[in-house]
């Protein structure tokens, strides 16, 4: 049989990591309150619970796919939680989340015996569907060599970190290079654009240049497109970098490039983007007129 693996939440990064495990021919059982991606999982071949209870209570390996590390918590130790199971599965957490209450987390979860990993992804939902993402992997060892064939399914590419919450400080570090390099590009063709070049012509050039990124290959075509359909939404970077921000004035360092984006999303945000794909923040690079 299948080995059954538990899936909670279905949205764009869960429907990613469904189709990787459904891919894989494991037996996938999800949740999400939203009935119509429960409805979208079961069309792709998976199956759906009416609670994370009673995926917790099916399964011996839940996978995590929610936005915020409250949403985490809720579904670990709320009631009806993942905690409260007979026989409380391992759980792989890959949101992107603070990175010192996923570590606390971890450790109360140990206090039970139960195996709480800390695997974020960097990637797109995208870039994860097709088995591009890299994932980190953090937590006890051995418990992540025991879940080596989910691991493989939904991450092809993936490294282990270190202990909980190291995997979730590498993806901050990583998510802030990746959205200061969206910032560039957008305002690299907006200004291309404003000078008088075919922005097109230009994205080719510049993937030939040593200014090269794979954000250009990612994210290019859809800001000169405006094709704003989501992988990654404009809300979901604006709650990363506050995690950043956060996280770095717990260390008492100034992000000041962290602080001019955040400026651009929270726009973005204000003019009804927020649900758009990140790529969008393009769209506030352009309302920026000089006076």
């Amino acid at each position: 049989m299948a080995r059954k693996v538990g899936l909670i939440g279905l949205g764009l990064m869960g429907s990613a990591l469904a189709q990787r495990l459904i891919g894989a021919g494991l037996d996938v059982l999800g949740f999400d309150l939203d009935r119509s991606k429960c409805d979208e999982l079961e069309k792709k071949g998976g199956r759906t619970a009416a609670s994370v209870a009673d995926v917790g209570h099916s399964c011996d390996v839940v996978l995590i796919a929610v936005l915020t590390v409250d949403q985490v918590e809720q579904v670990v130790e709320g009631e009806n939680g993942l905690a409260g199971a007979e026989r409380p599965p391992t759980v792989l957490c890959t949101a992107t989340c603070d990175p010192e209450r996923i570590a606390s987390l971890a450790s109360r979860c140990a206090s039970r015996g139960m195996v709480f990993l800390d695997t974020p992804v960097s990637g797109s939902s995208g870039q994860v569907a097709k088995g591009e993402g890299l994932g980190l992997v953090a937590g006890d060892r051995d418990e992540a060599a025991r879940c080596a064939d989910v691991i493989e399914a939904i991450y092809p590419r993936h490294v282990y970190v270190g202990p909980a919450g190291d995997a979730s400080r590498a993806k901050l570090a990583i998510n802030l290079a990746l959205g200061l390099n969206r910032a560039a590009l957008a305002e690299s063709l907006v200004f291309a654009e404003r000078i008088g070049l075919d922005p097109a012509a230009f994205l080719a050039i510049a993937k030939q240049s040593a200014a090269y990124s794979q954000i250009m290959d990612v994210k290019g075509a859809k800001m000169i497109e405006g094709d704003f359909a989501p992988q990654g939404r404009i809300v979901q970077s604006r709650k990363d970098f506050g995690l950043i921000l956060s996280e770095a004035g717990r260390v008492g360092q100034r992000l000041p490039m962290a602080e001019i984006l955040m400026g651009l999303l929270e726009g973005c945000i204000e003019n009804g983007e927020g649900d758009w794909d990140n790529s969008a923040v393009i769209q506030e690079v352009r309302r920026r007129h000089a006076r």
